[in-house]
């Protein structure tokens, strides 16, 4: 199976979690998946008013959430369970605004024996500036 289809495919495993969401993981049901697979993953929304914090910003709270959940994602791209977190960082370096298109990357940088390092950063679609950049690491259990 060439590369592409197995992206195509994980997206589409990952958007049916999404949507089949009752609990937590409903936040990110305006988030759209577009590819992934072999530790990456990649997705985007539109900024909507539900996202925003009282200055009208990107809230500062759901970029984590989207960082937490994007890195977990490319993690599942993986033979491992998708494990807890260990440590969560998350830099802010611009604001988005309701409208904004905005593209979320996640790498699996490293998997050992029990921990695993995820990178991830947002990036305005418009001209790809960074929003927020962070990383995610996560205690695991992957399958030898």
């Amino acid at each position: 199976m060439g590369t592409r289809k197995k992206g195509l495919e994980f997206a589409k495993h990952i958007s049916e979690i999404i949507a089949k969401a009752t609990g937590f993981e409903r936040h990110l049901e305006k988030v759209k998946i577009l590819d992934g697979g072999d530790g990456l993953c990649t997705a985007e929304f539109t900024v909507a008013p539900e996202h925003l914090n009282k200055a009208g910003g990107l809230h500062g709270g759901y970029t984590a959430t989207l960082v937490d959940m994007i890195t977990t994602y490319a993690l599942m791209s993986k033979p491992c369970h998708p494990g807890v977190s260990v440590d969560i960082n998350v830099s802010y370096l611009k604001s988005a605004r309701v409208g904004d298109e905005v593209l979320i990357e996640a790498n699996l940088v490293r998997a050992g024996k029990s921990l695993a390092f995820i990178d991830c950063q947002l990036r305005h679609k418009k001209d790809n500036s960074v929003i927020a950049k962070g990383t995610h690491t996560k205690y695991v259990n992957f399958e030898q």
